[in-house]
């Protein structure tokens, strides 16, 4: 126990030192978590002597983030990039991999079979590094973005026939592996049960549960299922990314991401530490020039590949350039290839080693190469770079909390006129009944900033704040005016008393949710009793104005119970002398 607490002291302190660092010299977050790794692990200061289990253990980082990805993938989105996936991918992979192969053959004596792995094992890329640097540079959920995650996906699903391959250059033949009828029976059979009960598993959950109860949900169904998946033969990371499709439609998709992401953030950035630890120095100063060399044949091999196929599928130049580089470095899986390969007998020591380093350099330098490339376009160009569309096609314009009555009333009409909203509710039971009326409705407690954020409230335009409860009302108008100065925020209030505390909070609008019918029917009252329409209307927006009057003249003032009803007593003096003065108008 002990040394497990020194390891995370020395791990999260280099994190915390590093990682600032590179981020304040525009380097990027993950050439900061390597460097980290490098100074801690056993070929620098040796405070960290164990990389390989620290990387087993931090691939559920990769894990985590495979099924965030799969939450923002529908089956149907996924059905449409079905060719992306099949030609890009495929492409990419065994073009790359036959340039590398030639080059191996060219310079070693491995007979070709051997060569084959290794090329194939090079053609990988990194799932975390690239995904991450999609999404830092917000194309992920672009066209362009799309086309590089299908090349990920291909080479994920890649992984267990280069694995089963390796085995059978061992002389383990196909008996290492379950057979092909058993992965595609547990994923079918993870797709009925998971389509028929993992929703009413989380309904229980967020109905008799609490916050935590949650989060241990959300971390169960990712971490079962893709245990799983990984039991009948595919991989972890595969089981992950099935699980989130399975959830991509579903009510609590927000607040699944939301729980999830502190996971993967933290162990993407152990794991990318881990990479660092693995990264033998002493080889690599020794041969420099040779292993720097290599790394940058392999990303520049990737990247004319990759950006060749981009621009055939219609990217402009530069955007083809920008998404190879971030596909450019070796991936994670190299490592686990060679080290299989490795203890089948397939490859020597220092052949694994030397192909360890030539990823591990290549991943260090694709952060810094694509921030160059950025500033040299920069400099060419006084316009911001142009992507296949902007960065997140489904970014709502607007985020409504709380769709009761008022809040589906106002989603009603925006949808008839096309506009983009997400709804938040924390009531299992009101959504269910919600959505039998076709309405979309997410689970989630609008009054955590990390659920907002993932609903989307950084780029929306607008936020209604409907909830019922006031306190919570009032909690989300502060948090959102702090967080989003930019946000236009209009607010649901119950009473005088909670729309002066809601504008002081920082709601642009606040209306009181009886008022205005309030005052239509005693319209109707005073037509109803004989009054003429145009009296009975004079007098409602007498009333109006005044009222009006009244609450400007309360936001000058502390919200007290004594100001309240000071002002509310003058008030009425001055609406009766108001009413004398246009009855004696009429009169007259």
């Amino acid at each position: 126990m002990h040394d497990a607490l020194v390891s995370a002291v020395v791990y999260l302190a280099a994190a915390v030192v590093a990682v600032p660092i590179f981020q304040r010299l525009r380097l990027g977050a993950i050439l900061g978590y390597l460097t980290a790794g490098i100074a801690i692990g056993p070929h620098g200061l040796a405070l960290a002597t164990n990389p390989e289990e620290t990387l087993h253990f931090a691939e559920l980082g990769v894990v985590l983030l495979l099924f965030v990805i799969g939450l923002e993938l529908s089956p149907a989105t996924l059905w449409r990039m079905r060719n992306w996936i099949l030609l890009l991918g495929n492409f990419q992979l065994f073009a790359t991999a036959a340039v590398i192969v030639a080059f191996v053959m060219l310079m070693t004596t491995n007979e070709a079979t051997v060569a084959g792995m290794i090329g194939l094992a090079l053609a990988l890329s990194s799932t975390a590094f690239a995904v991450q640097l999609m999404t830092d540079y917000r194309i992920l959920n672009t066209p362009l973005g799309q086309k590089g995650f299908s090349i990920l996906l291909l080479q994920d699903l890649a992984v267990i026939p280069i694995l089963l391959y390796v085995a059978a250059l061992g002389g383990g033949g196909e008996g290492n592996g379950p057979p092909i009828w058993l992965s595609l029976a547990a994923v079918g059979g993870v797709l009925v049960a998971g389509y028929f009960l993992l929703n009413p598993l989380l309904r229980i959950v967020s109905r008799y549960g609490n916050s935590e109860l949650m989060t241990a949900a959300a971390l169960l169904i990712v971490l079962g299922i893709a245990l799983l998946i990984e039991t009948a033969g595919l991989s972890l990371g595969m089981g992950a990314f099935i699980a989130g499709i399975l959830l991509a439609n579903s009510s609590f998709r927000h607040q699944l991401e939301t729980d999830v992401e502190p996971f993967k953030g933290i162990l993407l950035g152990l794991f990318f530490i881990a990479v660092g630890m693995m990264l033998d120095i002493e080889r690599l100063f020794d041969e420099f020039l040779l292993i720097v060399a290599l790394a940058i044949g392999l990303m520049v091999l990737k990247t004319v590949v990759i950006a060749a196929i981009a621009r055939l599928t219609g990217s402009n130049v530069h955007d083809s350039i920008r998404i190879a580089l971030m596909l450019s470095q070796g991936g994670e899986f190299a490592f686990v290839v060679m080290t299989q390969a490795l203890a089948s007998g397939v490859i020597v020591q220092s052949l694994a080693d030397l192909i360890s380093l030539i990823v591990g350099v290549s991943m260090a330098l694709t952060s810094p190469l694509i921030s160059l490339y950025n500033r040299l376009l920069a400099a060419r160009s006084s316009t911001d770079a142009v992507y296949d569309t902007s960065w997140d096609e489904h970014e709502p314009e607007v985020i409504i909390a709380g769709f009761g009555r008022v809040g589906q009333i106002t989603g009603r009409i925006l949808t008839a006129n096309g506009v983009r909203f997400t709804a938040l509710d924390r009531d299992a039971e009101h959504i269910e009944f919600v959505e039998q009326f076709g309405n979309k409705v997410f689970f989630g407690d609008a009054t955590r900033l990390d659920l907002l954020e993932t609903a989307g409230i950084r780029a929306a335009k607008v936020l209604l704040v409907a909830v019922d409860d006031e306190e919570d009302a009032l909690a989300i108008v502060r948090l959102a005016r702090h967080e989003c100065p930019h946000l236009k925020i209009i607010s649901r209030a119950h009473n005088r008393t909670n729309l002066l505390q809601q504008k002081k909070a920082g709601a642009d609008v606040s209306r009181r949710e009886v008022y205005e019918s309030s005052v239509s029917l005693a319209r109707d009252v005073m037509q109803g009793m004989g009054m003429a329409e145009d009296e009975a209307g004079n007098l409602a927006d007498i009333f109006l104005k005044h009222d009006r009057s009244l609450i400007e003249e309360a936001l000058k003032r502390p919200i007290e119970r004594d100001s309240l009803i000071e002002i509310g007593v003058q008030g009425r003096l001055e609406l009766e002398r108001l009413f004398e003065q246009d009855k004696k108008g009429r009169l007259g």
